[in-house]
């Protein structure tokens, strides 16, 4: 009885600052949404246009993954040592500043400025990934899987948009004077620092920050419930020692690492694909817009079945979606309508593979290194995406756009079951 009585206050705290932080990273995820879009949508044509080869348009979307990778570790050393506000701050800000240089590198036609640009544009693709994280610092672990997936699908709203703002974006670049395939670098400059300034302003509690007081503070409680996605080989209701990893880091980040390859991958040369089969670019922004939002909008029926099934059941159910995904793909040059199916399908693959790799990955790691832990678990996979990036453009190029979709459909399918035998002893509950 005496233990229990504290939990009381520290438990309703809780609860009101998780309500407080959903909601404002909740404001903050639309707006980072609308700023993800651009990259996705034109970076890969602004690179053919520029460089005028379609092996090399990968490479504009694997420097902005590889700047998200950097970017990965930094807003998650901000984090742990200043808290979630001014890692992800900072992280939006970059973003809108190398949204604002791919402009500058558009009208001066050079492609040195435009590489660079898109480095720091990717922070702005890490710390929406990263946003998640926040989501779940003070959630409690049976809802976990949930409050990640409601920070992820707010980014629905602005990604869904930002897309389909391609031709009215190019209008707006045309008459100040920047070239078309551009404009939505201004919208994306305009989101993301929109974002930051959400953040900065109304994101307190820091939630991770709170979290470590009142971890701190319940160190003498009674051991919680034990929850879905509990740590590899752990008692039921036990926590990773402090300062100790749970054994739920590998296979978690493995199956991140895996869905953001592929799902990266088949994205980028999409348009490009589409644009040389005699798209244009509303019909790719279109297919990009269903893309993202099937990344997103189905976040919470991962985070419940995550909840309720367990991350390992979500993850094959990933790799299934994304085999899926390369197979519909393959099956046509001419149809938009199927175009649509087939990225919808890699986006709810993906959604699924995040959801569940993070709640792994979040049941394993104590408060107290947690955001230094999950920074790394990021630049693995955004790393990972920088790869997907600059491999599809030699892929496509080399053998084509059926080989690429579906060899990463395989790849999906056989990597994500070694997770599960990474995972070894875990279960569901």
């Amino acid at each position: 009885m005496t233990t229990t009585a504290p939990a009381g206050p520290a438990v309703r705290t809780r609860a009101r600052a998780q309500r407080r932080a959903l909601t404002v990273l909740f404001a903050a995820q639309v707006l980072s949404g609308a700023g993800l879009a651009a990259g996705v949508v034109n970076g890969a044509l602004l690179a053919q246009d520029m460089l005028g080869s379609t092996s090399l348009a990968g490479l504009l979307g694997a420097l902005a993954t590889a700047g998200a990778a950097l970017a990965a570790a930094v807003v998650g050393r901000l984090s742990d040592a200043y808290g979630r506000r001014p890692g992800l701050a900072a992280g939006y800000l970059a973003g809108a500043v190398g949204s604002a240089g791919a402009v500058a590198a558009a009208v001066a036609g050079s492609s040195a400025l435009l590489f660079a640009a898109m480095v720091v544009y990717g922070a702005g693709t890490a710390t929406n990934l990263q946003a998640r994280y926040a989501g779940a610092d003070l959630a409690a672990p049976a809802y976990r899987g949930r409050a990640v997936s409601t920070v992820l699908v707010a980014t629905t709203l602005g990604g869904v948009a930002g897309p389909n703002l391609a031709v009215p974006a190019g209008d707006l670049g045309a008459a100040l004077g920047v070239p078309r395939l551009s404009g939505l670098f201004l919208v994306s400059a305009a989101a993301y620092g929109a974002a930051a300034l959400v953040l900065a302003v109304w994101l307190r509690p820091d939630p991770l920050l709170l979290a470590r007081e009142l971890d701190a503070a319940e160190g003498s409680a009674a051991p919680p419930a034990a929850e879905p996605g509990a740590a590899i080989g752990a008692e039921p209701g036990a926590k990773p020692p402090a300062g100790r990893r749970g054994p739920g880091v590998l296979p978690g980040a493995l199956v991140m690492v895996v869905t953001q390859l592929v799902m990266v991958a088949i994205m980028t040369m999409t348009p490009v694909h589409m644009h040389d089969n005699g798209h244009g670019t509303a019909a790719s922004g279109l297919v990009i817009a269903v893309h993202i939002g099937a990344m997103y909008l189905p976040a919470p029926l991962s985070g419940w079945l995550v909840d309720r099934r367990g991350p390992l059941v979500v993850a094959v159910a990933a790799g299934l979606a994304m085999l899926a995904a390369g197979v519909v793909a393959a099956t046509t040059a001419e149809s938009t309508a199927v175009f649509a199916v087939a990225l919808a399908l890699l986006g709810v693959g993906w959604s699924l593979g995040l959801v569940s790799g993070t709640a792994m990955v979040t049941s394993a790691i104590p408060p107290a290194t947690r955001a230094r832990t999950q920074g790394l678990v990021d630049v693995a996979i955004s790393a990972a995406g920088a790869g997907g990036g600059l491999a599809s453009g030699a892929v496509v190029a080399g053998a084509g756009y059926p080989l690429l979709t579906v060899g990463g459909g395989i790849l999906a399918l056989a990597v994500v079951p070694a997770a599960v035998a990474a995972a070894g002893g875990i279960s569901r509950r």
